[in-house]
């Protein structure tokens, strides 16, 4: 009987702590198309092909990422009015899932977001859906985290 008190109180704290990460009703992860896969964002790690993280110190980047103020100049733009459908992300195949790691590992992108050039990508977000952190991930994500100037363009 008391086996069955201490899982009557368990589960329900379980599943409350479930439901407060938000990723049983979570909204859907950021996500672009390029050519016939896409790519998402996912707040999963172990299920993400590529681990991309974020630096304040130029130094220590392996892949640049200028936020300019002009949609028509940029790598990738995300405007709300372009994207909040959801639709462009539709693809024959299982989207490849990028995720935002706080930690730094050799093998995996760090990304400086700067206002300054030279850089390996320019992005422009006007989203109330999608963060700079967001777009800079998805745009390092979907060339495999290879410089801009080594890859194939979108």
């Amino acid at each position: 009987m008391l086996r069955f008190r201490i899982l009557a109180s368990v589960v329900p704290l379980a599943v409350t702590a479930f439901l407060a990460r938000g990723e049983l009703f979570a909204d859907t992860h950021p996500c672009i198309a390029v050519a016939d896969t896409s790519v998402q964002l996912t707040s999963l790690p172990w299920q993400s092909s590529l681990q991309v993280s974020f630096t304040t110190n130029p130094a220590k980047a392996t892949v640049r990422v200028q936020v300019i103020d002009q949609a028509e100049a940029a790598d990738f733009a995300v405007i709300d009015d372009a994207t909040a459908e959801g639709s462009g992300c539709q693809s024959s195949r299982p989207p490849q899932l990028v995720s935002i790691s706080k930690s730094f590992s050799a093998a995996d992108p760090v990304i400086y977001l700067t206002k300054d050039g030279p850089a390996d990508y320019r992005i422009f977000v006007q989203s109330k859906t999608f963060s700079m952190l967001d777009a800079a991930a998805l745009i390092v994500g979907a060339r495999g985290g290879r410089l801009h100037g080594r890859s194939a363009s979108l």
